[in-house]
């Protein structure tokens, strides 16, 4: 945050230091952090220009150097129902729309869910994020092509992943897709999602070991 504030100035610095509120502190601290173990790329009240060129800020938006473009909005049921009229409901829809239409990619949690279900916060936002994560980063090159899916696959799959899954999805057998989990999971990529001896499910980890960066 100090880093942003130092960066900006005037309606811009004053917009981060009035619009980032209790809502957004706490997505950062129960979905975001989490999950991505980084800030890198996420720019907080990000400034953009609707159709008309009007300026507004998203309450974060996620840049990486990979390419692709993700908004987040951090909604409170009482404040913005209470702060919209038709107008204002019709104007939110078309910017939706508008920056869908510029490859822009909008995820919306409410402030509810972040505050009581954070986990299923967490779900939704791995399966627009990861895959952009994934991409921006070089892995070891002593991953295999097929370990290498197997992980995309991972990120993509919103929950934890089983050796069922490559199994129905890829056809391998039982012992190649245990081998593939366990071989990701000793370069500390997945992490066990399971209780007691053996594992069976799999979660991706929040950010890769420096050494496969």
């Amino acid at each position: 945050m100090r880093r942003h504030l130092d960066a900006r100035s005037g309606e811009r610095r004053g917009r981060l230091e009035r619009g980032h509120q209790y809502a957004e502190k706490l997505f950062l601290e129960q979905v975001w952090w989490p999950l991505i173990g980084s800030f890198d790329h996420l720019h907080p009240e990000y400034e953009i220009h609707d159709w008309n060129r009007r300026s507004q800020f998203l309450d974060f938006a996620f840049l990486p150097e990979s390419g692709g473009r993700i908004g987040i909005e951090c909604d409170g049921f009482q404040s913005h129902i209470k702060d919209m009229d038709r107008e204002k409901f019709g104007y939110a829809l078309n910017r939706d729309s508008f920056l869908t239409g510029m490859n822009w990619k909008m995820l919306h949690f409410s402030f509810d869910e972040i505050r009581t279900r954070p986990d299923v916060c967490r779900m939704l936002l791995q399966l627009s994020v990861g895959p952009l994560l994934f991409d921006s980063r070089k892995t070891s090159p002593t991953l295999t092509p097929e370990e290498k899916e197997v992980l995309r696959f991972a990120w993509r799959l919103g929950r934890p992943i089983r050796p069922k899954d490559l199994k129905d999805t890829y056809r391998f057998g039982h012992r190649k897709a245990n081998v593939l989990l366990r071989s990701l999971v000793d370069r500390q990529l997945l992490h066990s999602a399971s209780e007691g001896k053996y594992a069976c499910r799999y979660e991706t980890v929040g950010h890769f070991p420096e050494q496969l960066l």
